[in-house]
């Protein structure tokens, strides 16, 4: 019994779709042949390849031959670039059409009650939820740039919600720059996030001493911290304002290090004890070292601790002294 040729659905694969190396090959081996080739003589491993090329249109099945016969590229060509013309056009079309049909929701989001109060170009948003809420407004909004200082660490939740924002940021064309501290970088969920906004196209750099949390959106509105915990947030619109807070920001970037999200946890985030020795070995008190690094007293003592029993010191300056001879060899 002579075995019938398979017909794949037509256009099974995305018009347009180019066949690959596998399929390829197919249709040069069935040139070879004169253009034909029996069912029978295709192997087991060709019923990919023969598949794409049937859903692409370069062969062509004949059942009454039980075999399969080549169809020139040239009229797939003709016939798959008219499609997609055809298809870019209906594209076209819908995206001059989209703001109309979203006209309504655009006027009832741009109708949404926005926080007020506050003076001198400034409105002050109390709590963590309200404080999101805003800030995700202010990412949807965005059109063009976001500059970000994020001092200490960020908890593995607010990455997470930052992530899902960030990426569409940087896939609608917006750029993303962030300063972090060298702690930051600690805790896998960070190390994930950077690696994953900078294979968009996010850039980081690392700052090792204190900053103030900053976000700007667009070089028009920029938020920081009304108080210590972070609890109240000010959004400020005044431009004098915005731009003495863009100077501080770009002064920090132009002085931060810039490091590649490979070696952030071999770096930075897994070296905290010998950046502990370096600030010591330059004078710093165990206090001025812990607001450097954004490290709590405590952690900068035990620290301090370790690298006394490594090194043999019995007092904070012998050890500066020796971690500064360490360094300089």
């Amino acid at each position: 019994m002579t075995a019938e040729p398979a017909v794949a659905p037509h256009h099974a694969v995305p018009a347009g779709e180019e066949p690959d190396e596998a399929a390829r090959q197919l249709y040069l081996a069935i040139i070879a042949e004169g253009g034909r080739i029996p069912c029978n003589d295709l192997a087991e491993a060709d019923q990919a390849a023969l598949h794409q090329l049937l859903d692409i249109g370069l062969v062509m099945a004949n059942p009454m031959d039980s075999c399969y016969t080549a169809v020139s590229p040239r009229s797939v060509s003709d016939r798959l670039g008219a499609e997609l013309r055809s298809e870019a056009t209906r594209l076209l079309v819908r995206a001059e059409n989209l703001p109309g049909a979203l006209d309504g929701l655009t006027r009832a989001y741009d109708a949404m009650p926005r926080p007020s109060g506050g003076s001198g170009g400034a409105v002050y948003v109390e709590g963590h939820v309200h404080i999101r809420q805003r800030i995700s407004q202010l990412v949807s909004d965005c059109r063009a740039e976001v500059l970000t200082a994020q001092p200490g660490h960020r908890p593995a939740e607010t990455l997470q919600v930052a992530l899902a924002q960030d990426v569409q940021l940087l896939q609608r064309g917006c750029s993303l720059r962030t300063i972090y501290q060298p702690v930051a970088f600690a805790d896998p969920p960070a190390l994930a996030y950077a690696d994953e906004v900078t294979r968009h196209g996010s850039q980081i750099r690392v700052l090792d001493e204190p900053f103030q949390r900053l976000i700007v959106f667009d070089r028009h509105v920029a938020v920081i911290s009304a108080n210590d915990d972070n609890s109240t947030a000010a959004f400020i619109s005044d431009p004098a304002a915005i731009a003495f807070l863009i100077s501080a920001f770009e002064r920090d970037w132009a002085r931060a290090d810039t490091t590649e999200t490979a070696t952030l946890g071999q770096g930075p985030a897994r070296t905290i004890p010998e950046r502990v020795g370096r600030l010591l070995a330059r004078g710093l008190t165990q206090r001025a070292v812990a607001t450097r690094l954004g490290l709590s007293e405590r952690t900068v003592a035990a620290h301090i601790s370790r690298l006394r029993d490594r090194y043999g010191a019995q007092t904070l300056f012998q050890l500066g002294w020796l971690m500064r001879g360490a360094r300089d060899d």
